[in-house]
């Protein structure tokens, strides 16, 4: 129990952690990006300004445009990092132009084909570069690595443009592109450390997580072991008192004859049997108490389920008779497995006896036995319907819990403690089985048990 509480609190820290990590690393990308990005945009609008300022002064000057003249003066002229520098005229033909390779002027003079930019308006483009466009050892300016013979290579475009201008006329465009390629494989890389950073501190979450939700523990585990020594001792300690006193009114209802006044008669019997009912209740806390510790220890033997369901169904007859209950054992023939047979029949006498308590007169019980074929461990199937009362559906995950009676006032009326459910799925884990519970008001309920016919040994 204490284990899978601290493997939730591990998963929820660990969790946390991750959750602040993955915002922390989105926020830093997303800034890392919009920087970068952002720097390029302003350098290529830059250049666009710059040039155009320019080639617009020299036409003042010289009332001449001519791109030639300009580019022999310095005047334009593509930087080093640009991928292409192209000037067209209004009818959009190219009438100066440098990049880093005429295989790629057609793709970039489609790319221009009809962009009429507007306040330095940007566009991002990709394109492709392949040997059969540049041929066998020619490779475009400022690529280092060779291309490879068989596949393409794409890269990411940033480009600008802006109309140039003699007085009120225009007399051409001025279009730069930029390589901003590294840029992106930046980004790839800066993905692939974060990813590896992440994938770090997920370990280090994790441990750290761990050796939290251990301390968080510490309090809880001292607390509950205090608690179940408590009632383990507690239990110990009132079983001796309890015995003495029930023999005690044993002895005294010896003495009684058929003088002694019905009164005191009466009080013998009531004694009797809240004594009784305290006796149990202690007990049922020392089997509890029990279970919660690694030393609790089932008397493992092979044993016929048919047999000892017959034998605990005969018992209860005698109750179910008494309130016009039609108790019935099915099932298809001798079950063998291997367990503690006197917890077993003590899983049934619990499952039987609420079933009996909470079905009103003239109802049915019935015990079903069956092996479930389609497990591969070969499971045994016990099935307890009843026509009771029913439990209501936001009730039935906490009927198992000690302690817990859905019906309080009912219960109280009926009698019990709200222990021999929770008892019920403490043997039924003990024994590696599960227990489960369907219910509808005022139609019945039914409990489903699934035990491994061979022990598992662990």
């Amino acid at each position: 129990m204490f284990q899978r509480t601290q493997s939730r609190l591990t998963l929820v820290y660990s969790g946390l952690l991750m959750l602040f990590l993955v915002i922390f690393i989105v926020i830093v990308y997303a800034l890392l990006y919009f920087i970068i990005l952002n720097d390029q945009e302003r350098e290529v609008r830059a250049i666009v300004d710059q040039e155009v300022r320019l080639i617009e002064e020299s036409i003042k000057q010289t009332l001449v445009f001519d791109p030639r003249v300009l580019e022999l003066q310095g005047i334009i002229g593509p930087s080093q990092d640009e991928l292409f520098h192209y000037i067209l005229n209004p009818a959009g033909q190219l009438i100066q132009g440098t990049d880093i390779g005429r295989g790629l002027r057609p793709q970039l003079m489609d790319l221009l084909k009809g962009w009429v930019p507007v306040n330095n308006e940007l566009r991002y483009e990709k394109l492709k570069l392949s040997k059969e466009r540049f041929g066998v050892g020619r490779f475009p300016r400022g690529y280092n690595v060779p291309l490879n013979p068989d596949n393409t290579q794409e890269i990411r475009l940033l480009s600008s443009g802006k109309p140039i201008m003699q007085g009120n006329k225009r007399v051409g465009f001025l279009y730069v592109g930029k390589n901003i390629s590294y840029n992106y494989e930046l980004f790839n890389w800066l993905l692939y450390i974060f990813g590896g950073l992440a994938l770090l501190f997920f370990g280090l979450a994790l441990y750290m997580s761990h050796m939290m939700s251990k301390r968080a523990m510490v309090p809880i585990v001292q607390s509950y072991t205090r608690q179940r020594e408590f009632v383990s001792d507690a239990s110990h300690e009132l079983r001796t008192p309890l015995s003495v006193m029930l023999s005690s009114i044993d002895s005294l209802e010896m003495e009684q004859t058929a003088n002694t006044d019905p009164f005191s008669r009466k009080l013998l019997v009531n004694m009797k049997d809240e004594v009784k009912r305290m006796a149990k209740l202690v007990s049922d806390l020392l089997l509890l108490a029990r279970s919660d510790t690694p030393e609790y220890k089932l008397q493992v033997d092979t044993f016929d389920v048919h047999a000892q369901s017959e034998i605990v169904v005969q018992s209860m007859k005698a109750i179910a008779a008494s309130k016009q209950i039609d108790l019935q054992l099915e099932a298809e023939g001798p079950f063998e497995m291997e367990g503690d047979v006197e917890r077993i029949k003590q899983l049934l006498y619990i499952l039987l006896d609420n079933a009996v308590k909470y079905t009103p007169s003239g109802g049915q019980v019935r015990l079903l036995l069956s092996m479930d074929a389609n497990d591969s461990n070969r499971k045994l199937v016990m099935v307890v319907e009843d026509t009771g009362i029913g439990i209501a559906e936001e009730e039935q995950k906490q009927v198992f819990h000690r302690f817990y009676r859905a019906d309080k006032s009912r219960s109280r009326q009926i009698g019990g403690h709200g222990l021999g459910l929770a008892i019920a799925k403490s043997i039924v884990d003990a024994h590696h089985g599960t227990i489960g519970v369907s219910s509808s008001l005022g139609e019945g309920s039914t409990f489903t048990v699934a035990l491994p016919i061979a022990r598992r040994h662990v």
